[in-house]
């Protein structure tokens, strides 16, 4: 299993407007290969910013390096730099390769 995360710094003031771009998308993932869940996490408040992270769980690396060139992602993206007035910062890509999961029996 593979982990793609994005980190955002959200500028404080900006958090509604924020969550409701990414609430109110088209995620465009339900029937992409190797697409297994996705979470859009609210952080703690920092100095300037709230720190919120998208959190995607993929069947494997390969699953999610073909989204990221596919049509879906393209859809799903297509409106991104349309909130640029919204963030501290740029995003901040994160990927972990899955080592050990454990699940509730």
């Amino acid at each position: 299993m593979f982990i793609a995360m994005n980190r955002f710094q959200v500028k404080l003031g900006s958090e509604k407007d924020f969550e409701a771009v990414w609430l109110g998308r088209e995620t465009h993932l339900e029937k992409v290969p190797g697409f297994l869940k996705f979470d859009l996490l609210r952080g703690p408040e920092r100095e300037g910013y709230r720190l919120y992270a998208s959190h995607s769980q993929w069947a494997s690396r390969a699953a999610f390096e073909a989204w990221t060139k596919s049509e879906p992602f393209r859809l799903a993206h297509k409106d991104a730099g349309n909130n640029r007035d919204l963030y501290a910062g740029h995003p901040n890509f994160e990927g972990f390769e899955v080592l050990q999961e454990v699940v509730a029996a």
